[in-house]
């Protein structure tokens, strides 16, 4: 558990000085919207985003793998 705390805070560090050497100002299109945002922004909220999704798979697969083991148990 320690070890992924670890590599975690690794990977925000890394992130977060990647961030900050790339503060410039870029242009995000999506779909019909279009705005100007610091690139360092971008990289936050896309990792920011990257681990969202993440946790929700893990946690929605640990939720099926338990009921299966339980529903299993049951029988």
């Amino acid at each position: 558990m320690m070890i992924t705390i670890l590599i975690v805070l690794l990977i925000i560090a890394l992130v977060a000085i990647f961030s900050v050497q790339n503060a410039l100002p870029v242009t995000i299109s999506f779909f019909f919207w279009k705005f100007e945002a610091s690139l360092a922004i971008v990289i936050f909220l896309s990792v920011l985003a990257g681990i969202i999704i993440a946790s929700l798979i893990t946690t929605s697969l640990y939720i099926k793998r338990r009921v299966k083991k339980e529903s299993k148990s049951i029988e």
